[in-house]
């Protein structure tokens, strides 16, 4: 078990100050299963009165706006979260019953379904199906396949944006983990396995003492369903464990960013984006 505090700040500067802004944020962990939050909480400036919700998807939704004219919208999510070890997966589903299954409610059709960012090329959807064609149960296929995805992909800043195509992606061989995550998605919906695209955070040093802060970001991963649905992080090519904190969940990126509004103002705005994460326990 892990007790992890994360301080996520993110935000607008404005050449120009906006009049005013109107933001949605997915920033505050997810409590459930073998997570539990204990504390979580936003702090906006310029001060905003805060509504909250529950999305479509079960992610936890604060929206607010700003009407006074601000060069800067800042907005810090701290959160205390407790994790647990995944528990060892069950009996999985047989392919003719995942077929069935698949078609069987709307979030597994919505996740069977490819979105824009998610469909593959060609060479993918092809590696997907000779590794589904060797015969091996859904579990196994799906892990093969992510590791296989992830093994050919390497991460790096700088060369897809945030709206990149898992296809542009794939091109470059090169990206960070929301267009990994978005390969991984394509790749297993275009073998019938339905998938999701997770949103979170990921301590990046296990062997970082307890108290001891480092510096972290948003993380993205994946979670396909073969009779219940397993997590894998195919950007580390590790099984999801108890130093992933999940945020959120969805179809690809475009279902769960951290922080998006719209703003009246003369001038263009920039983000900016820190994260440090402790392990407390």
């Amino acid at each position: 078990m892990s007790r992890i505090r994360i301080v996520h700040r993110t935000g607008f500067s404005y050449e120009e100050p906006a009049t005013a802004s109107y933001n949605e944020a997915r920033m505050l962990p997810h409590s459930g299963g073998e997570q539990f939050v204990l504390q979580a909480g936003l702090d906006i400036r310029p001060g905003a009165t805060q509504h909250s919700y529950l999305d479509y998807w079960g992610t936890r939704v604060s929206t607010f706006e700003v009407l006074t004219p601000h060069r800067e919208l800042s907005v810090t999510a701290t959160s205390l979260v407790e994790v647990r070890p995944s528990p060892v997966p069950g009996s999985e589903l047989e392919w003719d019953e995942l077929r069935a299954a698949s078609t069987s409610t709307v979030g597994l059709v919505e996740a069977s379904t490819t979105s824009a960012s998610t469909v593959p090329p060609d060479e993918v959807a092809a590696l997907a199906a000779d590794i589904a064609a060797e015969g091996a149960p859904v579990g196994e296929t799906a892990l093969e396949i992510c590791r296989a995805v992830g093994s050919a992909m390497e991460y790096m800043r700088g060369v897809t944006g945030v709206h990149s195509t898992a296809a542009e992606a794939w091109g470059e061989r090169k990206g960070v983990c929301q267009d990994i995550a978005h390969v991984a998605l394509g790749a297993l919906r275009s073998v019938g396995i339905p998938a999701r695209y997770v949103s979170g955070y990921l301590h990046p040093d296990a062997g970082a003492a307890v108290g001891e802060t480092v510096i972290g970001e948003s993380h993205a991963w994946v979670e396909w369903f073969a009779g219940e649905w397993r997590g894998y992080d195919p950007t580390n090519l590790a099984e999801v464990g108890e130093l992933h904190v999940l945020v959120g969940r969805g179809r690809d990126y475009s279902d769960v960013p951290p922080l998006r509004g719209v703003y009246a103002g003369p001038g263009a705005s920039e983000l900016f984006v820190s994260v440090e994460v402790t392990r407390v326990a």
